[in-house]
């Protein structure tokens, strides 16, 4: 199902061809909420245009087989990478920093679709920039940005929020691999592209969450002011992430501020239970007016 979804949405996944299952019970925690229950053990086969991840290059680098490292490099190039010219002298530089925009590409599209991976360390991050390594990963129900489905993950490392900022960290590690094979020129601008991964990851989670509430052009400040007082309201009043952005897509504008209509939408009903729903729909609705077309 999970990858059926990310499908559906065009996010770039792995992709289940086959579960084999089996009679040996295992003990499983489905729902992470501390009632485990005996199942049946189970393999899931998947499959995906490559299977190297950041740790497969740190892993060369920690234990300095540089060699390895820099043939790995130029596979991982002229298998995966064809726009990519193998001679250029900044190859390295170029990968890397289309690794970094596809990641943050990959994960703006899980935060808008309420997509928590779990486990989010440099092992489990593809080169390629595809979702691999479904373990305890979770949909967002209620809008919470400290939203964790690991049992393990005591101190929320990987909650919903912090997984841009995590990928920015994981791309430092994976930068420690390249540097071995860049000049002094090249590692400065590896280190500008990781000053502007924050940044530029912020306009892009901003233009996703604009779009899902039906805007297309971005008006910076204005929109993200807008975004937060939902996702206040939205948190304040535990909304569910997804209904509340479809809702608000199917209720017609003229009744979003009435009552008696607002009861068939039940997660937008509790939305406008927060005293600033007046302030939220007015600065939505006109923020509607002034986008062109």
């Amino acid at each position: 199902l999970h990858v059926v979804t990310a499908v559906s949405q065009g996010i770039p996944t792995s992709r289940a061809a086959a579960l084999v299952v089996s009679d040996d019970p295992v003990l499983r925690d489905q729902f992470y909420n501390g009632f485990s229950k005996t199942e049946r053990a189970a393999v899931v086969l998947r499959l995906a245009p490559s299977w190297f991840r950041f740790g497969s290059l740190e892993i060369l680098a920690h234990n300095r087989e540089l060699t390895s490292l820099k043939k790995l490099l130029d596979f991982i190039i002229i298998e995966h990478y064809s726009q990519i010219n193998p001679q250029d002298d900044s190859r390295y530089v170029q990968l890397f920093c289309q690794v970094a925009q596809k990641t943050m590409d990959l994960v703006v599209c899980w935060q808008s679709v309420g997509f928590v991976h779990g486990v989010l360390n440099t092992d489990n991050m593809s080169m390629l920039a595809i979702t691999i390594d479904y373990g305890p990963f979770g949909f967002m129900e209620t809008y919470d940005p400290h939203f964790v489905p690991n049992s393990s993950d005591k101190e929320a490392r990987y909650c919903f929020d912090r997984q841009l900022q995590i990928a920015e960290w994981n791309l430092q590690k994976l930068s420690e691999a390249f540097i071995p094979f860049l000049d002094e020129t090249q590692v400065i601008q590896v280190r500008t592209e990781l000053q502007n991964f924050g940044p530029s990851a912020k306009v892009k989670q901003r233009s996703a969450f604009i779009k899902k509430l039906g805007l297309n052009e971005d008006k910076d400040d204005a929109d993200s002011q807008l975004l937060t007082l939902l996702l206040q309201l939205m948190e304040e009043t535990g909304t569910d992430f997804t209904m509340t952005f479809r809702q608000l897509g199917e209720i017609a504008l003229a009744d979003i501020r009435n009552p008696q209509i607002l009861n068939e939408y039940w997660s937008l009903k509790r939305l406008s239970s927060h005293p600033q729903y007046p302030s939220f729909t007015e600065a939505y609705l006109k923020r509607i007016e002034e986008e062109r077309g």
